[in-house]
């Protein structure tokens, strides 16, 4: 996932990808004008993507033997409402863009969050009222997806310091536990939606994703982020629920931590297997059930690591990706003379796509 590379071209990071020694990469397209401002990239032009293009594109990353698709994660059902119909029409540049790139027949996807409307949430009866407003937004873009030979991810992070710290709640993603994922899809019955599954997020909500994968859907499941997290104990708010904003003062007096950012609710560091500590799940035991299951999809590594990441340091970046690449290789690929190693007559050229346009959508055309 590109997002780790937000300072560099694309050109730059499919240089860092070889060096990694990865497949293929997940190439972020956020909104320039966006208002998130944290692990965020933008690696294409949304506004300037035709054919001729996306033809480069594919020529570019078969020459560097590499897979790719889209995503971009921002608020589709909620948040401040001109910001969100922004977030639902980029969401719809980027399904043209896969169409353009082959869609389904290269296995390029769009990757997405769905968000979560509070002012919905608040009343009775609230996530039922999300799902449903899931539904009013994202059956036409999931038709759109389908028309276009397309098929739309949700990822399952809770975004769980999208809000202020004033909030007691940090259930700001729909599809964050795998119940709303299911419901999703017999809300919009299409096999043109699926989803990218973030272990971590369920391990830090002290839910075992090994069990998660066993009761999933597996032909939902196109991808599978690697990314870990370090779970720590908290005796003061526990582990279940967030920590709460109080009073300073009051909270000194007390001797009560209080959350010094957004982010700092649920008592984790956001890790990547194998890299400088220890984590809290079992990546040997969770690979194993997927296989078991029949999981043939991508591993993709998501860097927002507090040593590797979040040091801002790209040496530490790329030691973070080499580290995770080394520590999982053993449990996915074979070994070979040069130790464990990606076959490589699994990998697949992308190919030609259609050389036809079809015009930029908005939500107000569907």
């Amino acid at each position: 996932m590109t997002s780790a590379f937000d300072q560099l071209t694309l050109d730059q990071v499919i240089q860092k990808a070889q060096l990694v020694g990865v497949q293929g990469l997940d190439v972020c397209v956020f909104r320039k004008d966006g208002t998130r401002d944290d692990f965020v990239a933008t690696h294409l032009d949304y506004d300037h993507f035709s054919p001729d293009r996306a033809k480069e594109i594919l020529e570019k990353f078969n020459a560097a033997g590499l897979r790719l698709s889209l995503g971009a994660f921002d608020n589709m059902i909620g948040g401040e409402p001109s910001q969100r119909i922004k977030n639902q029409n980029h969401i719809l540049k980027l399904i043209r863009m896969a169409h353009l790139l082959g869609g389904d027949d290269n296995d390029v996807n769009v990757g997405t969050f769905v968000g979560y409307n509070h002012e919905l949430g608040n009343q009775e009866n609230g996530f039922e009222k999300n799902l449903e407003e899931y539904q009013r937004v994202f059956a036409p873009i999931v038709r759109y997806a389908e028309d276009l030979g397309v098929t739309l991810l949700y990822e399952n992070c809770p975004m769980e310091g999208w809000r202020s710290v004033g909030y007691s709640g940090t259930f700001n993603n729909l599809p964050g536990v795998l119940a709303a994922r299911k419901l999703m899809y017999e809300l919009v019955p299409s096999a043109a939606h699926g989803e990218i599954y973030d272990p971590s997020h369920d391990v830090w909500q002290q839910t075992d994703p090994v069990e998660v994968i066993r009761h999933t859907d597996m032909n939902r499941l196109k991808r599978v982020h690697v990314k870990s997290t370090r779970n720590n104990s908290d005796p003061f708010w526990g582990n279940m629920y967030p920590t709460q904003q109080v009073n300073a003062t009051l909270a000194a007096s007390a001797g009560v931590p209080l959350p010094q950012s957004e982010w700092d609710r649920h008592h984790y560091e956001a890790t990547l297997p194998g890299f400088g500590l220890g984590d809290s799940m079992d990546w040997r035991k969770f690979i194993n059930v997927l296989q078991e299951r029949g999981f043939r999809g991508p591993f993709e590594i998501e860097n927002e690591a507090a040593l590797s990441k979040g040091t801002g340091n790209m040496a530490a970046i790329m030691q973070g990706y080499l580290a995770t690449v080394l520590n999982l290789s053993p449990i996915l690929w074979p070994l070979t003379e040069e130790g464990y190693q990606f076959p490589v007559v699994e990998y697949k050229e992308l190919k030609a796509a259609a050389a036809k346009d079809v015009p930029v959508v908005t939500m107000e055309d569907l």
